[in-house]
């Protein structure tokens, strides 16, 4: 009870070990302090052990202690501010999303700057400064090539509307002042684009939405949103696309009215991608992707070049994906990347695939949804 610390009596008292007496007594320099205050910053503990421990050490042992008890709080400091930093922009994040969600939601409405910076929760003297800084546009622009893409999915993809119709639901009074804007930005008539699409400039026109889309609000998965599932076989007719990927509008073009003439409806019949290549390779010859419909009846290729094939079924690693669904190629990376190593499974001999639930423009952008299938042995 009245012993005094010494190195032969410190390890023990009432026949007990005392909790970390010997790797502190045997420390022979400040890095192994430091790098047990890293190890204990986590825990939060750090603070209380190491006066606990001065206790028992020496006095060089406490001037080597209190220099890490310094480190710890800067470290805890610097750790403090980090969280604060990161929980700011990520709350940051959360509002301008949902002011891109609310322009995709009304945009057939008013989208006036005291609306938008109200979603925003910003004053609307600075919102639109804030908006530009984020994604590279203003708020105008933006919603302008918004309402530019959906016109121009309509008039490529959904022949059942007309171009005067779709004109106004881009937010134009007049057809010619939409077909004047719509031939300055992508060189073609909105009649012409309808017969036979550009694809290659309405890309370029289109570059700075993906960036602001994709890029500056990526999402992030995590192993919580990966499920596995055993899914049945599928019976598909199959349209390739080999080459150029700036091309490939003009092929979904084509299967879409091939569908259509077959009566197999996205409601009935699902559809699916098949990659079998990257979304970019090293040469544009080498993009390969096969677009899919699921049907079991007679395939009738009315002229196209359509051929018989299946889906197999088996184990399957799936990540729904909610939102902008134009390149998924993130969610593909995740899963082979990421999800794939860490969880010990291997893939079986068959393309990653996706099956497209829902589609824009029948719903706005950020309520389409892709399921991605990582085939599993």
């Amino acid at each position: 009870m009245g012993l005094k610390p010494t190195p032969g009596n410190v390890t023990e008292k009432w026949g007990q070990p005392l909790l970390f007496a010997t790797p502190f007594r045997r420390v022979d320099s400040t890095a192994r302090i430091i790098r047990c205050a890293e190890i204990l910053i986590a825990a939060g503990v750090l603070e209380l052990l190491l006066i606990g421990v001065a206790i028992f050490c020496d006095p060089l042992q406490n001037r080597k202690i209190e220099r890490a008890r310094h480190i710890y709080v800067r470290l805890a400091g610097a750790a403090t501010e980090e969280r604060t930093m990161k929980a700011a922009l990520q709350n940051y994040h959360a509002r301008m999303q949902r002011v891109l969600d609310h322009i995709d939601r009304h945009l057939d409405d008013d989208l006036d700057l005291d609306a938008l910076s109200s979603v925003a929760a910003y004053s609307k003297y600075h919102f639109h400064r804030q908006f530009t800084a984020t994604f590279g546009l203003s708020v105008h622009r933006y919603i302008q090539l918004v309402r530019m893409k959906r016109a121009s999915f309509r008039l490529a993809y959904r022949d059942a509307q007309s171009i005067t119709d779709i004109a106004m639901d881009a937010g134009y009074d007049a057809p010619d002042a939409f077909a004047r804007a719509f031939r300055q930005r992508f060189g073609q008539s909105p009649s012409s684009f309808r017969k036979s699409p550009d694809w290659e400039p309405w890309l370029a026109a289109f570059g700075p939405l993906d960036t602001a889309r994709s890029k500056l609000m990526q999402r992030t998965f995590t192993t919580d949103d990966v499920i596995i599932r055993d899914v049945p076989p599928t019976p598909v007719a199959i349209m390739e696309h080999r080459g150029d990927p700036t091309t490939l509008g003009a092929t979904i073009q084509r299967f879409i009215a091939w569908r259509k003439a077959a009566g197999l409806h996205p409601k009935t019949s699902p559809t699916f991608n098949v990659w079998r290549s990257e979304r970019c390779p090293a040469s544009a010859a080498d993009y390969s992707v096969d677009l899919c419909v699921g049907t079991d009846q007679p395939i009738k290729a009315n002229g196209e070049q359509i051929k018989a094939g299946e889906i197999p079924g088996g184990r399957c690693a799936v990540l729904r994906v909610v939102g902008n669904t134009d390149n998924l190629e993130p969610a593909a990376l995740y899963l082979y990347r990421d999800w794939l190593p860490a969880s010990g499974e291997e893939a079986r001999d068959f393309p990653i695939y996706c099956q497209r639930m829902s589609f824009f423009p029948e719903v706005p952008e950020h309520e389409a949804v892709a399921e991605l299938f990582l085939p599993l042995k």
